[in-house]
């Protein structure tokens, strides 16, 4: 099961084995020690906080800005807009990679950690819309309509009213797609230039058999990481407020 196959690699990640094999010769520190002193690794997971910095705070203003526009206002391709927002959720990410670097190509775009935002942004703006549209779903529009009423311009009343009310939802959003992120490999491997970041640095070292302790103990961090920043959005999401 999966609960066993964490279980093992998190005690194997502390064994002083060179190899997955029982039984262990003892209990060490020292792959998370190697894990903490390697430059390049830690270059990666800088690269890895920068991109996923910047792709949820995109992801995140534009899904608030595409939950607004199709909650509060009527147009004609409204539902087109909401449907194209939340399109990347059924395309495989291989395949939008794939696309991605085509379209790249042909526009002479280098790729580079922008390139990985940018292609992270797409993939995370379904999670960062649904989770600000719920939210502002349950928001009564007379709110809005009473802050005019007093003098407020609309945008106004959407920066004094309605996002302050949206606050814990609009965290959850920015969380939600920095894992969504920073754990992304399938689409970053097309789009990333000479600057890996953390998951693609994870997956190209597994070929190196030498360093499979180091790797679990890389592994064991992700997911520690990847599992807190998660377990925070869901309750922020919960949050009445």
């Amino acid at each position: 099961t999966k609960r066993m196959v964490i279980t093992i690699l998190f005690v194997f990640s502390f064994s002083a084995n060179s190899r997955l094999s029982f039984p262990i010769d003892g209990f060490t520190f020292d792959q998370y020690a190697g894990v903490l002193a390697d430059p390049s690794l830690l270059g990666a997971a800088r690269n890895s906080l920068m991109v996923a910095a910047a792709a949820a705070t995109a992801a995140t203003v534009l899904g608030t800005l595409v939950a607004i526009a199709t909650m509060r206002f009527r147009f004609r391709g409204r539902s087109a807009l909401l449907g194209l927002a939340v399109l990347p959720l059924i395309v495989p990410f291989a395949v939008m990679g794939v696309a991605i670097f085509l379209l790249l190509v042909t526009l002479g775009i280098p790729k580079s950690l922008l390139t990985v935002a940018l292609g992270h942004t797409v993939i995370a703006l379904p999670y960062a819309t649904l989770i600000v549209l719920a939210r502002i779903s349950g928001l009564d529009p007379a709110l809005e309509d009473a802050a005019m009423d007093l003098g407020a311009s609309y945008p106004m009343a959407l920066r004094k009213v309605v996002l302050p009310l949206m606050g814990t939802a609009l965290i959850a959003s920015w969380l939600t797609s920095f894992v969504v992120s920073f754990d992304e490999v399938a689409l970053a491997v097309f789009l990333v230039g000479g600057e890996p970041t953390f998951p693609v640095m994870l997956y190209g070292r597994l070929r190196f058999g030498g360093q499979l302790p180091e790797l679990i103990a890389m592994a064991v961090l992700l997911m520690l990481a990847t599992v807190g920043l998660t377990l925070l959005a869901l309750r922020l999401r919960r949050s009445p407020a």
